[in-house]
């Protein structure tokens, strides 16, 4: 069976929302070693359609030498949760429609690597509440923002345990979570 790995950059403020426009001062090999050792144990993506949208637009035409981390997130196999989208076009992607949970749980169950879910903070709520992800890793960035999309919202508690930390030089804090046991 295979992982459901959700990697979410933060801030300390718990916004996740264009980490675009505020993480590049913090990012060094370090956290790019990091960042391919997740992409060498996972050969799928799952997004949300917003992300899906914001991704497609940005990766779909770089090449390696512009920008290193295309070859793999053009290549490997996405697939997108929406309820408006109709179709998709961006190569090795399929389109979740239906039911997200059911589709989800079937995916872990094919052979392969772990699947990673990249920002898509409204997909991963849901997919969190409802037990399918395996491991939440946080990458909490040294910056207050203030406003902007949160990755918990009010709702449903949700009991984690911690099962790695790494702290970079950048003053990045790598924190990852498994679901708690009972």
């Amino acid at each position: 069976m295979r992982d459901l790995v959700a990697v979410e950059f933060m801030s300390l403020d718990g916004v996740v929302e264009a980490p675009e426009k505020w993480t590049g001062p913090y990012m060094d090999a370090e956290i790019g070693q990091t960042m391919e050792a997740g992409m060498a144990a996972s050969d799928a993506m799952l997004l949300g359609r917003r992300t899906y949208q914001d991704f497609e637009a940005y990766w779909r035409d770089k090449t390696a030498e512009e920008e290193p981390y295309a070859p793999y997130i053009n290549q490997t196999q996405k697939f997108v949760v929406s309820k408006t989208l109709t179709s998709v076009d961006w190569q090795n992607t399929t389109l979740i429609t239906g039911n997200a949970s059911e589709e989800v749980a079937r995916l872990k169950g094919l052979p392969g690597k772990s699947i990673t879910i990249l920002g898509s903070p409204t997909l991963l709520g849901s997919l969190l509440r409802e037990g399918l992800v395996d491991r939440l890793e946080l990458q909490l960035f040294p910056v207050v923002l203030g406003a902007g999309k949160r990755l918990f919202e009010e709702g449903k508690e949700l009991p984690l345990e911690l099962v790695d930390s790494r702290a970079f030089k950048t003053g990045v804090m790598s924190l990852a979570y498994a679901p708690a046991r009972s």
